[in-house]
């Protein structure tokens, strides 16, 4: 009998559940349930439908009883800096708010009244992001004071997730370092700042590394999914996911976990947290084995994604990316970047208003608006290397690609035109893979992170685009 461990990778925009066991010395995934996600206006806002999603969690668990793949651990991923704050009896309370949201407006000057911009980044080396866990308590604290005063227990998704499955509450060291209030000193979080800050500090939990069991099903949800297993924590960040899957055995390796962001960097041991390092805009996020996922945040596929939408998703990406081929010569581009792209009410007005501000051409057909979204991604691309290159002192000669967005052949090639570097891409279900090494690795399937990425790169291979 094959032993089996499961992944529940939850994206902003949908959820799945993959099955893994060893076969001839590879991983083979079996994707059995996928659900749609996204967020819900409620009261305003953009929110989290937690009800649905642990809902579609259960479901999926139900399946592995329903096919007899019954797996001996599983782990929860999603997206960072989103959470939930519950009261003495567990009960979440308020709105579970989005990072899309608009309440985080006017929220970092809020913080900068406390802590200058530049000491926050010294003390966590974490890039500014309007929407970082720091700033959304922020706006709890300034709109909704009542709620943050009742708050007893501050969980990430993740980990309130899998806290309705065992009834413990654990908190992820990974995906709690992306929110600007863990210290990359002490890898815990940063208590004098959250004082500092007026949050109450009872609320926040140790934090746990990847690996650490959480327990068991509840006795509830065990009767519901007919079985039971262990939960345990993969890297609940699920960047953090895919950058273990990266399946390189070379220390000195650029990569991007490609989806509906892009966020490009590299591995160090030591986090850096110099003005130029802020000035770049670069982050030091937790990685598996406290290794510093030192790395940019670019706006990724959702610009293409949102463009595909809005033409009611009559095109496939394949066609999409054919017909900004053929315009290539197109001469506009946007910083994907700005502010303006995080969450318009229309993408393709806000590329053409964007060319219009900068005195570009303003593309019309839809292979132009593809060209502009591509370009700017592969030159933004471009520009990070030479960023990290001069504020490392390292040559990095080769790019991997993991992630969804490594399935994206015309952006893999303009990104090796672009950068001058070789890129190797795949594989397509970085995060999902690297839920499981987490689970693996803490049961000795794999002896160390370099074993196992050398057993993804075995597994699923990579393809080559050549600079």
């Amino acid at each position: 009998m094959a032993t089996y461990y499961l992944a529940v990778d939850i994206g902003a925009s949908s959820g799945r559940h993959i099955l893994c066991h060893m076969g001839d010395g590879k991983m083979i995934l079996e994707e059995i349930h996928r659900f749609e996600n996204g967020m819900i206006k409620k009261d305003g806002h953009r929110c989290w439908d937690t009800e649905h999603l642990f809902k579609e969690i259960k479901a999926g668990i139900k399946k592995c009883k329903e096919i007899g793949k019954l797996p001996v651990s599983m782990g929860i991923d999603t997206w960072a800096v989103d959470y939930v704050l519950l009261d003495e009896n567990d009960k979440v309370l308020g709105n579970t708010y989005g990072y899309r949201d608009h309440r985080m407006e006017g929220m970092d000057e809020e913080v900068y009244k406390i802590i200058p911009e530049k000491d926050l980044y010294a003390r966590t080396g974490i890039q500014k992001q309007i929407f970082n866990t720091i700033y959304q308590l922020m706006a709890h604290k300034v709109q909704e004071p009542e709620l943050l005063a009742k708050a007893k227990t501050f969980l990430m998704l993740p980990d309130y997730f899998q806290f309705l499955l065992t009834g413990n509450k654990v908190s992820e060291y990974t995906n709690a370092t992306s929110g600007q209030l863990v210290s990359p000193t002490t890898k815990q979080w940063d208590m004098e700042l959250i004082g500092m800050l007026g949050y109450p500090k009872e609320m926040f939990l140790p934090l746990s590394m990847p690996g650490t069991v959480v327990g068991k099903f509840s006795k509830e949800v065990e009767e519901e999914v007919g079985f039971s297993c262990e939960v345990i924590l993969p890297a609940t960040h699920d960047t953090a996911s895919a950058v273990m899957a990266v399946p390189t055995q070379s220390e000195e390796c650029l990569y991007i976990s490609s989806g509906t962001w892009s966020l490009m960097g590299v591995e160090n041991k030591e986090a850096i947290c110099s003005m130029e390092s802020m000035e770049k805009n670069f982050t030091n996020e937790g990685g598996y084995e406290y290794r510093f996922r030192y790395l940019k945040n670019i706006m990724g596929l959702w610009m293409i994604q949102s463009v595909r939408h809005e033409l009611n998703d009559a095109y496939s990406f394949a066609q999409l990316c054919d017909m900004a081929d053929e315009v290539r010569v197109f001469p506009s581009r946007v910083d994907v970047n700005d502010n303006v792209f995080l969450a318009p009410e229309n993408m393709t007005e806000a590329i053409k208003q964007y060319c219009r501000d900068t005195n570009q051409q303003v593309p019309e057909t839809v292979g132009e608006l593809a060209t502009v979204i591509y370009q700017s991604l592969a030159e933004s691309y471009a520009e990070t290397v030479k960023e990290i290159e001069a504020i490392t002192g390292v040559h990095y000669p080769a790019i991997n690609i993991v992630g969804g967005g490594s399935n994206a052949v015309y952006l893999n090639q303009l990104t090796a035109e672009k950068t001058g570097r070789t890129v190797y891409a795949g594989p397509g279900e970085g995060t999902a893979i690297g839920n499981l090494m987490a689970q693996m690795l803490k049961v000795g399937e794999f002896k160390d992170l370099k074993e196992a990425r050398q057993c993804v790169f075995d597994s699923f291979g990579v393809k080559t685009y050549p600079a």
